[in-house]
């Protein structure tokens, strides 16, 4: 198995019972021991996640008696097995292969980054009832929701992605969007995306969330106005700018938003349709070049919305952007992590966000199981 490492130190510590736990990069765990292992009959964990969105952790325990080990972890979960997920795993990681074809041949990396936000960023952390709290829910499907200004053009998106939708039809609307937006991220060059998939969708036009929801690019305080968006998400100003970063990618057209020139010297020959005005010269790379250019000012034909502006008008934004025009780790870092939480905002998952399978030596002895954010996980080992 692959595991994936976020940088924490696993803690925990010998039990009762003959458990030896290995320290490994992972998340912080909790794991408590309800039986002894007396010959390996019964194997009761409880594991407590200290964060969503964290996907790594290696433990062995051991059976002293016996000398066997048992591996229990936390494996990818975009393409993990479970007999319970509103999407299947499977079809995910097929999916993923064809929007990888997608985007090498309709260089549309930036509207699909986009469909996956406006889906998600429609989320209201203040109403708790799924799906009136909106989120990342496959609302964004429906025509209603597509005619909000602030989707202008998103239609061509879903057009891009039907086909792969209708061979998949094992997949959500909800994680589809995700995954395309994820897969974007990572093909233009940007870090890897820790993401869950599981995400359930809505079922009618009835459930869509009303119109604005999503950010204005031209507010008449724009770092008030982001605040006001984000903070009703529960993101926070690290998050806001960090995504801001997305800006490295795509062009704004003029008649869809209402902003930015018809075309530039950066953009009058595509690649993919041509025109609009882009924020960086090379507007398919994902990279830090957004906020170095955002700060210097220096080319006409780049485009600075006032909410561009404001990264580095805003005292505490300005911490943020600075450090990101300047450190283009640390900015794939902090995006990797405010990506992925904004693409479960609002969502209800099936199963509740992950899976984990069970394994000893070299071959699996378990199946992977459905689990919540606080979980109590049982599975007899034989």
């Amino acid at each position: 198995m692959a595991f994936l490492s976020f940088g924490k130190r696993l803690r925990a510590k010998q039990r009762k019972g003959g458990v030896l736990i290995r320290y490994a990069r992972g998340i912080a765990v909790t794991i408590t021991v309800v039986n002894q292992f007396r010959h390996l009959n019964l194997l009761r964990t409880l594991i407590h996640l200290s964060s969503h969105g964290r996907s790594s952790l290696s433990t062995l325990f051991s059976d002293h008696h016996h000398r066997k080990y048992h591996q229990v972890g936390v494996v990818n979960r975009s393409f993990s097995s479970t007999k319970c997920s509103a999407s299947d795993p499977d079809q995910l990681k097929n999916a993923r292969e064809d929007i990888k074809e997608l985007l090498n041949t309709k260089f549309c990396h930036p509207i699909l980054v986009r469909l996956g936000w406006h889906d998600a960023g429609t989320y209201n952390k203040n109403i708790k009832e799924w799906p009136q709290r909106g989120g990342a829910n496959g609302s964004l499907r429906f025509e209603i929701e597509l005619k909000h200004a602030a989707n202008a053009g998103l239609v061509n998106a879903l057009k891009l992605i039907e086909h792969i939708k209708e061979k998949y039809s094992g997949i959500t609307y909800a994680d589809l969007f995700q995954l395309a937006s994820a897969t974007a991220i990572e093909e233009a060059g940007g870090p890897k995306i820790p993401m869950k998939y599981g995400r359930v969708d809505v079922s009618s036009p009835n459930e869509c969330p009303e119109e604005g929801r999503l950010p204005d690019a031209g507010p008449p305080s724009p770092a008030n106005h982001l605040r006001e968006v984000f903070y009703r998400m529960g993101l926070d100003d690290k998050d806001i700018v960090a995504l801001s970063g997305a800006h490295t990618l795509g062009r704004s057209r003029p008649e869809r938003s209402g902003w930015g020139k018809s075309e530039t010297k950066y953009t009058k020959d595509g690649p993919g349709a041509p025109g609009g005005q882009s924020w960086t010269p090379e507007w398919l790379k994902f990279d830090n070049s957004y906020f170095k250019e955002i700060k210097e000012k220096r080319d006409e034909d780049l485009l600075v919305l006032p909410t561009d502006a404001a990264l580095f008008e805003d005292s505490s934004f300005k911490v943020y952007a600075e450090k990101y025009a300047v450190d283009q780790d640390a900015f794939f870092k902090d995006y990797a992590e405010s990506h992925a939480k904004l693409s479960n905002l609002g969502a209800k998952f099936n199963p509740p966000e992950i899976s984990v399978l069970f394994g000893t030596g070299g071959g699996s002895i378990g199946e992977r199981i459905c689990w919540n954010d606080l979980v109590i996980l049982e599975n007899v080992v034989q």
